[in-house]
């Protein structure tokens, strides 16, 4: 029974004898019942004012009944609610208890009667009366912001704004920065001036202040203060009694914005401009989650109102001087500059080392006149500026002197207007391919090959040449080989009878154009370039052997026109960066050492004298055999080694160097830059990866 204590709501009378306004007081009272040692305590509640002793009435002890039964002690079976206690000559009611009570002596099979009402005290009934009549005086409003201040320093709402100013003279569309400060409510505005925008940068646009709702007026002096105070007894200054104004009559009442009226998408009045609210920053956000429970933070767009385009300026037509750029570089300043130059796009396409970046494609003119149709071409694009160079090779008694053909330069694609006002379309290095046909210098020219440079470099930037992008390629044939497969398996025995599984040139192109006739869909667009790409990709590799004595004749004739003679002081050199005495070093190193001394021989001569004197083993070059070899005074070439003259290209001349026979003529240019390096081609290869679904590798 420890801790358990019966609670009972209970009141007495006691009787008033000296006030004429009451005859009895009605006291209410608690009686609390310890089952632990049947102790019994009377509290009755404080009252104010009441001027009687209130509080413990009866400490906490075991209670006598009254005569003739004072020899037993209150038990808990005496309690139940309407019963009368009687504690010590006072009668005490029983009227209701606590629930925990109820149970407790329901569970001692005692029946708990009904709770009972107390009678209305007459004294408290004229008290409230008395209290209800009186208008209490407005106490002090609390000036002291010292709480909310140490909660909310340097906590600022940001908010993005938005402020339409079309419709007046001069008026745009402005952009503005809302600052709630919640120290003290106050709003600060500040606008963000976009470059260029024609105005100054003002450093704040509404200083820091509480913002009104409305347009108020402006208050007189002394109108706006924290308290109202009334003078009530005297005008002269040291007599003067001020009173606080209860009732608030002169006090300006102003609705001002607070953070509840600050959501996103709302339209607030900054002094009569409507702000509309568009977004607001991440501290804004946690801010509004955790005190309103606001999950959604969608920003509004601005409605921006479309503002007239301005009328472009024309240019002049071409007058025919200069280039267009030239011309058009006239009319954009009094004093004419220069068109500027792509310098971006130089230092990456301009030459470097044994990039070149130029393509060189074979060509042929396209007329009807005998005499035109075997000249040979060759057309250079240069990858740094889109120009182009046509070169003839000079054929003996055909009737044509050969060389340049076109100067270099940039090439206008047919059908411009002659007095335009724009820039015309230049051919680009993209629109040459092999099979395209171009109109140069009123010339129909169709590209008929590539050297082998051409054909690397296009297919190692697929992205710049789609014609060299072999997925791209195997992507459009892929769905004609759909359901044809044993179609395409007896034609391909048709061409290859004895099962080598691969091809020529030639009939890896009936190949193509047999699989591009399908009836079941429309024309697919295959051009050679893309054939050759194909072949190229599913060649077979066949080791070819170079003339190296040739490359050595064509090396040593070079430096014989030079000419150049100082091999000791090259060798020198060499013997002093071999700090081991090894008597190797690196391809780098021994090129850095070439054209240090001026060794007048291009690269890709280099590179492949290296590779006569290079141990296999560790790749490097023996930099004595090197030099030896180069030596024409000690170890000239026989006369009838060298096959032709040096043409500054060691590309051009490989047909006649790796041959050994024939000369540097039209034809001989002709047949290395139509050499695709694919002599035959692995059909099966090319059938599988179009029959599989997965991108060609």
């Amino acid at each position: 029974m420890y801790i358990k204590v019966l609670s009972f709501d209970g009141y007495f009378q006691e009787t008033v004898n000296e006030r004429r306004e009451e005859s009895y007081r009605v006291r209410q009272c608690k009686v609390l019942f310890y089952l632990e040692d049947d102790g019994i305590q009377v509290i009755e509640p404080r009252i104010r004012n009441s001027g009687l002793p209130q509080g413990t009435l009866i400490k906490r002890h075991r209670i006598a009944k009254p005569p003739p039964n004072d020899h037993l002690f209150y038990t808990v079976h005496d309690f139940n609610v309407g019963m009368d206690l009687e504690l010590y000559g006072r009668k005490i009611r029983l009227v209701a208890c606590d629930k925990f009570t109820e149970n407790f002596l329901r569970k001692l099979g005692v029946r708990v009667n009904e709770p009972e009402p107390i009678p209305e005290d007459p004294y408290t009934s004229l008290r409230l009366g008395v209290s209800e009549s009186m208008q209490p005086k407005r106490p002090y409003e609390p000036v002291d912001k010292l709480r909310k201040f140490l909660d909310h320093d340097r906590h600022v709402l940001r908010f993005n704004c938005f402020w339409d100013d079309t419709e007046s003279l001069y008026g745009d569309a402005r952009e503005m920065i809302l600052h709630y400060f919640l120290a003290d409510d106050t709003i600060e505005i500040r606008e963000v001036v976009q470059p260029n925008a024609g105005r100054d940068s003002a450093s704040c646009f509404l200083r820091r202040q509480k913002l009104p709702k409305g347009v108020v007026d402006m208050p007189l002096p002394g109108a706006v203060t924290d308290k109202t105070l009334l003078n009530v007894s005297a005008t002269a200054p040291d007599n003067r009694v001020y009173l606080v104004d209860s009732l608030k009559m002169g006090t300006l009442k102003t609705d001002y914005y607070t953070d509840r009226e600050l959501t996103l998408g709302a339209t607030i009045n900054v002094y009569g401009r409507k702000f509309l609210i568009c977004d607001c920053d991440a501290f804004t956000r946690e801010y509004y989650k955790n005190k309103y429970g606001i999950m959604s933070f969608t920003p509004v767009p601005p409605p921006r109102t479309a503002c007239p385009q301005p009328p472009l300026n024309k240019n002049p037509p071409y007058n025919g001087w200069g280039s267009d750029e030239d011309s058009l570089a006239n009319c954009k300043g009094l004093i004419p500059k220069p068109p500027p130059k792509d310098f971006v796009k130089f230092m990456e396409k301009d030459k470097v080392g044994l990039e070149s970046h130029v393509l060189r494609f074979a060509a042929r003119i396209v007329t009807d006149l005998p005499q035109d149709r075997d000249r040979c071409f060759i057309i250079y694009c240069f990858l740094t500026d889109d120009t182009f160079l046509i070169y003839e090779p000079p054929v003996r008694n055909s009737g044509f002197k050969g060389g340049k053909f076109m100067e270099r330069r940039k090439v206008m694609k047919p059908g411009q207007e002659r007095f335009r006002i724009n820039l015309p379309d230049y051919y680009t290095t993209v629109d040459v391919y092999v099979g395209a046909v171009v109109e140069f210098n009123n010339f129909l020219f169709e590209v008929c090959g590539a050297d082998e440079y051409a054909y690397r470099y296009m297919e190692q930037h697929p992205a710049e040449f789609p014609f060299s992008d072999v997925p791209r390629i195997m992507s459009k044939l892929r769905p004609l080989m759909q359901g044809r497969e044993e179609e395409m398996n007896n034609f391909v025995k048709e061409l290859d009878p004895e099962g080598a599984k691969s091809m020529p040139y030639a009939d890896f192109e009936k190949l193509i154009q047999k699989l591009l006739s399908d009836p079941r869909y429309d024309r697919v667009c295959i051009v050679a370039h893309e054939i050759a790409t194909l072949a190229r990709n599913y060649a077979e590799r066949i080791p070819t052997k170079k003339n190296y004595m040739a490359i050595i004749g064509l090396a040593q004739q070079q430096l014989r026109k030079a000419p150049f003679e100082n091999f000791q002081a090259l060798l020198d050199a060499c013997r002093y960066e071999d700090v081991n005495k090894t008597g190797s070093m690196s391809q780098t190193d021994l090129r850095r050492i070439c054209r240090a001394n001026h060794l007048p021989l291009p690269d890709d001569m280099l590179y492949t004298l290296m590779e006569v004197s290079k141990n296999f083993d560790n790749g490097l070059v023996y930099y004595e055999s090197f030099i030896s070899q180069l030596n024409w005074r000690c170890n000239p070439v026989p006369p009838g080694t060298v096959p032709c003259d040096y043409s500054g290209n060691l590309e051009v001349d490989w047909f006649t160097v790796v041959t050994g026979k024939g000369s540097k003529t039209a034809g001989s240019c002709k047949k290395v830059l139509t050499c695709l390096g694919a002599e035959r081609v692995c059909y099966t290869k090319f059938l599988t990866d179009l029959m599989n679904a997965g991108q060609c590798k």
